[in-house]
């Protein structure tokens, strides 16, 4: 089977393409990968390298929920239809909405990650403003979502959100997301620390609120720009998570070692998000055999159960009670590691991932085979 993949080298999709992509090439399925955004970094690709049967076609076309798409949209569809027609692939499985309206004879997945209106009720509590830009961006999901032949959302929570924003598609369900655990270590001796991953002014991530009190435990935010304004606790850049004081660490960009290291050796790790349609980060960080403590969303709680222990929704003061209370008890702290590393191993592996999608590959080329 030969599937044509979209992906986009600026969120965690590319994790979940990496986690894909690998995953139907080793089952001897050929693939044709087109992504967006920008051009990515040769460590972002060297995954690819001795992958047999990988086609790999990097664009700089702007992504759907970027302000300026619109000027790009008629190019990227175009440069879709040339590569569909040169290379006839059985299956095309977009990870954007807009290009589940592309004709095409082959059938046509759309997996829905995410989107910018239930993003921006999530951060700000209200419908985005009206705007010539936010209609076009509606009608574009619609026409996608209404065109596609099955549409997957990586939680049920995803899943019944688009229909509330954007009404129902025709077949609509759900595939967990996936990791791979060979990619991380949960066996090193984790000291007294607490990870959080994202940009410290990303509302969305809401990484802030660990800064606005002080832990009993060193705390390390990895992905952060230089704070704008001044923070309640002190701030040491590029810290080890060991340090032993109660500072917050800001760390950029950590190479896929380096995150390697701070997941397995970090007892905690803290899921502040508020608009998290899976969440791939803290499945790393399970994998790690880290405990989680995560914002009290509807998402955390339908992927991670009784698997994490909750913060009060968005409360930087509950988070911080819970952070000594793991701190306080050792015990617990490992009894939620180890729950937290069985539930990501026994329900979002990348092989499960796989194996769903390719089910739902062979339901959606059933018809065509009948008729060949």
């Amino acid at each position: 089977m030969h599937v044509l993949v979209t992906t986009d080298t600026l969120s965690g999709v590319w994790s979940y393409t990496r986690e894909l992509v690998s995953g139907l090439i080793t089952r001897g399925n050929r693939v044709t990968l087109i992504s967006l955004g920008e051009i990515p970094l040769p460590q972002q690709t060297s995954w690819m390298d001795g992958l047999r049967g990988l086609s790999y076609h990097p664009t700089a076309f702007r992504l759907e929920w970027m302000q300026e798409a619109e000027q790009d949209l008629s190019d990227s569809f175009a440069y879709l239809r040339s590569l569909i027609a040169e290379l006839k692939p059985d299956l095309l499985h977009f990870n954007h909405f807009c290009f589940g309206a592309i004709e095409a004879e082959q059938p046509r997945i759309v997996v829905a990650h995410g989107d910018y209106l239930s993003w921006w009720k999530a951060v700000h509590g209200t419908e985005p403003a009206p705007s010539r830009w936010l209609r076009w961006y509606r009608q574009t999901v619609v026409q996608g979502l209404r065109n596609a032949d099955a549409v997957v959302a990586p939680s049920f929570w995803m899943l019944d959100t688009l229909q509330n924003c954007f009404g129902a598609p025709a077949r609509g369900s759900v595939i967990y997301n996936g990791r791979n655990p060979i990619f991380f270590n949960p066996y090193l001796a984790k000291d007294d620390c607490v990870l959080a991953i994202g940009r410290l002014l990303d509302a969305g991530k809401q990484v802030n609120l660990i800064t606005q009190h002080r832990h009993p435990v060193p705390v390390c935010i990895v992905g952060s720009e230089p704070p704008m304004e001044r923070l309640k606790l002190p701030i040491r850049a590029d810290v080890k998570v060991s340090a032993g004081e109660s500072t917050v660490a800001l760390k950029g960009p950590q190479t896929e070692a380096q995150l390697r290291n701070l997941y397995g050796r970090s007892a905690i790790y803290a899921a502040t998000s508020r608009y998290e349609p899976f969440g791939m980060a803290a499945l790393e960080a399970a994998l790690s055999r880290c405990a989680i403590i995560a914002n009290d969303i509807p998402s955390f709680r339908e992927v991670w159960g009784d698997a994490a222990l909750y913060f009060d929704s968005n409360d930087a003061g509950s988070l911080a009670e819970i952070i000594r209370r793991l701190s306080d008890q050792r015990d617990l702290c490992r009894a939620y590691a180890n729950r937290a590393y069985n539930r990501a191993r026994e329900r979002f592996t990348s092989k499960r991932m796989t194996d769903e999608y390719l089910a739902l590959y062979g339901e959606l080329l059933q018809p065509q085979r009948a008729v060949a």
